[in-house]
């Protein structure tokens, strides 16, 4: 899995016009699924997420999580973290978990940092999506699970 987690003071995403995910301060996670991905990397993504240390504390170091701030997190699928543009001008997107794979372990991400007590907030899976936000510093940091291996 790949994340592009930015820490913002409001974000929103909506699908045809109309709102269907929106937070104050958090985090915005832009989440991509690979192919061969597993339960194990939903894991790692939820828990790394939850426990990123990117909200300032009262000496302005950024040593407080999500949780921490009272923060929440707004989740948005992007399988385009997975375009492939070493060769030619247009991405391959053939490292992206199809649909049947990708839409389980994207909602796993969700309810394990749901169960942490964290509000998350979604997108809709495959939808034409309008992301809104306000990036706090800017602080973006990217994560992905196979620097496990």
């Amino acid at each position: 899995m790949r994340a592009v987690v930015q820490r913002v003071s409001s974000a929103s995403v909506e699908v045809d016009g109309q709102v269907v995910g929106q937070i104050g301060p958090g985090l915005l996670v832009l989440l991509g699924v690979h192919r061969e991905d597993t339960e194990q990397d939903a894991a790692y993504m939820a828990d790394k997420i939850a426990g990123l240390r990117l909200f300032a504390d009262a000496e302005g170091k950024m040593n407080l999580s999500v949780a921490d701030v009272g923060g929440s997190v707004l989740m948005v699928s992007q399988f385009t973290l997975y375009g492939d543009v070493r060769r030619g001008k247009r991405p391959s997107f053939t490292e992206a978990a199809v649909p049947e794979v990708a839409v389980p372990l994207y909602e796993s991400v969700c309810r394990r940092i749901a169960a942490m007590g964290i509000p998350v907030e979604r997108g809709v899976f495959g939808a034409m999506m309008r992301v809104s936000l306000v990036n706090e510093g800017p602080v973006t940091v990217q994560l992905d699970s196979t620097k496990l291996y």
